[in-house]
This record gives C-alpha cells, structure tokens and sequence, in this order.
C-alpha cells in the first residue's frame, strides 16, 4: 500500500483530519468543500484547530477525481487519494485513515452531503471540552423509512449484538470523530474483513452518541441499493458476531427433537394400536425440508470459511493509485517557499 510519511503538527496545536471517501459525487463535491472550508476556518478561528481533509476516491466512473484535484487549500490541507479500483466504504475509510498527516482526532463522514459539516463543531467541542474519545452520531428516527427497512435493520441489530460482549449502537453511523488514541487503536487492527461501526465500537474508550437529522441528499443518488446493504450487513455479522452459527445449531437441535418426538409418535402408534407406518409423502417432505435447512447452514458456514480464506490470504485492503497533496500557503516548507521566490 502507498504510504505517506507521517509529519506530526508542527504547531503544536490541536489538529483535526477530516476522511471523506468518494464515489460519483461529482455533482455534489464543490459544494461540500466550500462548507468544509468555513467550519474549518470557524475551528481555527475559535480554537486554533489546525485541519485537514482527505478525500478518497474509490473509483468513481465520473469526473469526481478531476473535481477533487481542484480543490483549493485555503483554510485546510487537502489530500486526494485515488484507488486503483472501486474496493467498497470500508476500504476507502481505511486508505484515509492510513494516509492523514496531522497526530490529532480524526472524523469521518460520507461526501453526499447528508452528514451535516455544522456539526463537526458539535463532535470536536465533546472531544475537547468533555474528553470523549468516540464522538459518534445517530439518526434521531426513521420515520420517513419503510416499515420492511426498519424492521430489517432492528433484526440486523438484534443479532449482531447478540451475545455480543461489544455492542454495536443502533442506527449508528460512520459519521463520527475519534480522538488521537482511539485513531491509532483503529490503526492498529490488522483484520482485512472491516466494518468500521463495529471496530469504532470494540476498541473501546469514552464514547458518546449524538442524534441528528441527516440532511436530503441535494445532488445525485445514492449508490447503496438493497443488494449493497445486504452485502454489508452479512459482512457486519460474520465480522462481529456468531449469532448465525448459534441459530444453525439451535434449529440443529429443534428439528432433531421433532424428528425424535415424531419418530416416538409413529413407534407407539404401531406397538399399541396396530397402525402402520406413514407412507412416502410425509418422508418426502420431511426430507426436502431437513434437506432446505442444511443447505442453508452450509451457506452460513461457508461465509464464514470464506471471511477466514480472505484473512488467510492476507492481500492489501486497498491500492493508491494517485496521491496529491496541497498544503495552505502558510503551513509550506520555508524551503518551497525561498525556492520559488528566487525562481520568480
């Protein structure tokens, strides 16, 4: 993986690195930036925060790049990764991760818009002032969701905490700000098979939920259909739980207590009153159902045998394909600075 020397905050102040992975937000990224700028400079004005932003392009078929690589360095470093290919959220929260420069918090939100940048100020005074190490956020309702989706979403909660020594919070986002420490405990897991919510939540520290109203979407249209959603929720579960593996064994044992009870049942009717045995159709159907239920469990145990194959293999979670950095004018070396003075 492309790495980038780490330079520490040669100010000394607070830092903050905003990480915003990107893909198709052509329509929307001028106008996030413009926003970004004026909290940032409300931060440094207030504060002395020193930040930066490090925009990750995960392979956007649009001219998302091209718009990044425009952006100006006004009142904040910006960073542009570019990844080889479209390697999913996860991967891309990780490459910015990887890549901030500044050794303060980091905050991480998603480049559509929906996360609000005014309540990055919100995020970075529970950081400061009351010391939270995991400032995250959470929708306040879903009242404008679908009835299948919540109730969707409440089973996916249901079994990934279950039994679960960590909890993931529910409606939780990955808009969210770590602190310094609670950054580099993230660094520090080696798992390739990530979900940022989970992992934001197992390493634990102080940690403190903000509900919020998520703004609608102004450019655009999501990418997140429901085969995407399905995909990471299987992930979140075979990455944080094994609450599928638990429920495999119990319908284990229950279809084993009818096939006993109902074998009883049969055995007693024959000695005591002469019956005879059912014929095909009730073992036909009882067959094809035990028949249903171990495939299903073969598919539950093979993503998990999967997930171990793609640790095993131990590939990179993500190739930089591009790197720019622009630096505020007054944050450039004194060297860069004489050299084009003298070249001019």
């Amino acid at each position: 993986m492309d790495t980038v020397p780490d330079t520490p905050n040669r100010s000394g102040r607070p830092s903050l690195s905003l990480v915003i992975p990107l893909h198709n937000e052509s329509l929307s990224l001028a106008r996030l930036h413009e926003r970004l700028v004026a909290v940032a400079r409300e931060l440094r004005a207030a504060r002395g925060l020193a930040c930066e932003v490090v925009y990750v392009d995960d392979g956007s078929r649009d001219n998302t790049l091209a718009i990044a690589r425009q952006l100006p360095a006004s009142t904040l470093d910006v960073q542009v990764l570019s990844l080889s290919r479209n390697f999913g959220k996860e991967a891309a929260l990780l490459a910015g991760l990887d890549h901030t420069r500044l050794d303060g918090a980091v905050l991480f939100m998603d480049g559509d818009g929906q996360h609000p940048p005014a309540l990055i100020e919100t995020l970075v005074s529970r950081w400061l002032d009351d010391d939270y190490d995991v400032v995250y956020t959470a929708k306040a309702h879903r009242a404008n969701e679908s009835r299948t989706r919540r109730l969707a979403i409440k089973l996916f909660y249901a079994l990934v905490n279950w039994g679960a020594r960590t909890k993931i919070p529910e409606d939780a986002g990955d808009f969210r700000l770590l602190s310094p420490r609670a950054a580099t405990a993230l660094r520090q897991l080696p798992e390739r098979n990530r979900f940022f919510k989970g992992l934001s939540s197992w390493i634990g520290f102080r940690q403190i939920r903000i509900d919020y109203e998520p703004e609608a979407r102004a450019d655009g249209s999501t990418t997140w259909n429901v085969r995407s959603l399905v995909g990471l929720s299987i992930d979140g579960l075979t990455a944080f739980s094994v609450a599928p593996l638990r429920i495999a064994t119990m319908l284990g044992l229950l279809f084993a207590l009818i096939a006993f009870i109902y074998g009883a049942q049969i055995v007693y009717e024959t000695l005591v009153y002469g019956q005879k045995v059912p014929g095909y159709p009730s073992v036909f159907v009882g067959v094809m159902v035990l028949g249903g239920v171990q495939l299903i469990m073969l598919g539950v145990v093979g993503e998990y045998i999967g997930k171990i194959l793609y640790e095993i293999k131990a590939r990179p979670v993500y190739f930089v394909a591009e790197h720019a950095l622009k630096l505020r004018e007054e944050e450039k070396r004194p060297e860069e600075t004489g050299a084009r003075s003298a070249a001019e």
